[in-house]
């Protein structure tokens, strides 16, 4: 079967692999201990949950304008106004499925042939695989290990080329949780504002920053390079909204009326139930927010003690989103595996715990663990993984012997 050239570049998302591998072992009846799904386990909040309800009460199960409906766009506004003290049109803002629907919608509208994309390593597999689906080439700046992957501006500007057209910033990142600071945006911005290169900002984890950091990157954006700055966000993980599939992009007016016209012809409008919720979301009280954040820290904090009890696991607090990435190069060969995904695999199979392999992310040697479930899986899922790893040193020790 013969399909389209342009699907040779990209592949499955690992993230959905382990999900979906996890999901089908959990309806054979197997206790598995998911560490792969990038979601919240908190319930919508309530009152979220009731937006939605009544917009179904009242009938309001009709298309809206493919941008989203004016007041959903409207609040949307609210919130940039609330938390970054940056003003937006609706005119200048357009709800889409998610921030993956966003960035989606900004690839389609800004890459060509030929153009290099820059954006930093380890990422969010997403990011590369939907520049390649547009025939641009993504160029990586990698990390430090030793510095937990926060990137610094000479590492992105050094690769810029007559041929860029974009940076992509992902921040908080997935999967490291490194936190770009102001200046290092605001170093970026400058230049690009003097070579016309597009700034596209993924902040679908900006509400998940555990410690005081300034981190208004919108307003840095905003300030400095807007013509040409992407902002795309979602209430997926800071309102526990993940099914609901609601996002948003804010960016130049043309730009945003672009984006709807390849909206338009893809989706049309996110549901217009999710697009009530989400208004109550952006627009109602944020203590559920404040909450979540609390809850994610102490398990990061916990789950990050737990793992470095053994010290061969290396692993950096990391500053936001849900994920901790260790390193776990020293445990490969004595539990007779040669990659990091070798490990997962074997892992899930014998241990009942599923986690993301780094190689998806770029980073051969780590794995990504996602603590947004709660402290008794963490704590099981951790004691499965040690389990694991001395039950296979016990073993290669057994038949050296």
């Amino acid at each position: 079967m013969t399909f389209a050239n342009r699907l040779a570049r990209v592949a499955p998302s690992p993230t959905l692999k382990v999900a979906a591998e996890a999901d089908r072992l959990r309806r054979a009846g197997v206790d598995v201990v998911d560490f792969g799904a990038g979601e919240p386990d908190f319930p919508t909040p309530a009152n979220v949950a009731t937006a939605g309800h009544k917009a179904i009460d009242a009938g309001y199960t009709k298309y809206t304008p493919s941008a989203g409906a004016a007041d959903v766009r409207e609040a949307v506004c609210h919130r940039a106004r609330e938390d970054y003290g940056v003003g937006f049109t609706a005119a200048e803002v357009l709800v889409t499925a998610g921030a993956k629907q966003a960035l989606y919608n900004t690839a389609v509208v800004l890459f060509d042939d030929g153009d290099e994309v820059i954006t930093h390593s380890p990422f969010w597999p997403t990011i590369v695989d939907q520049v390649l689906l547009c025939g641009a080439t993504p160029v990586l700046a990698r990390g430090r290990r030793d510095r937990g992957f926060v990137v610094e501006a000479d590492e992105i500007l050094d690769r810029v080329t007559p041929k860029t057209k974009a940076i992509i910033l992902n921040t908080p990142c997935n999967p490291s949780g490194a936190v770009m600071t102001e200046d290092t945006v605001a170093a970026i911005a400058d230049h690009c504002a003097k070579t016309g290169v597009w700034i596209v900002v993924d902040l679908t984890y900006d509400k998940l920053i555990y410690e005081p950091v300034a981190h208004n990157i919108v307003k840095v954006l905003s300030d400095r390079h807007r013509e040409r700055s992407v902002v795309c966000s979602s209430a997926s993980k800071a309102y526990a909204m993940t099914g609901w599939r609601a996002g948003w992009t804010l960016g130049p007016k043309d730009f945003i009326t672009t984006c709807n016209t390849v909206q338009g012809h893809a989706t049309s409008n996110v549901c217009s139930i999710t697009q009530k919720a989400l208004m109550e979301a952006l627009t109602g009280p944020q203590d559920a927010v404040d909450a979540m954040r609390a809850e994610y820290r102490g398990r990061r904090d916990e789950t990050l003690g737990w793992l470095t009890e053994d010290a061969r696991v290396e692993c950096l607090r990391p500053g936001g989103a849900f994920y901790l990435f260790p390193y776990i190069a020293e445990l490969l060969a004595p539990c007779g595996v040669k990659t990091s995904a070798e490990f997962a695999d074997a892992l899930l199979a014998e241990a009942r715990v599923a986690l993301t392999a780094g190689e998806g992310f770029d980073a051969p040697g780590f794995v990504r663990i996602s603590y947004a479930t709660s402290r008794e899986r963490l704590r099981e899922g951790v004691s499965r993984l040690q389990a694991f790893v001395h039950a296979r040193e016990r073993g290669r020790a057994a038949t050296a012997r």
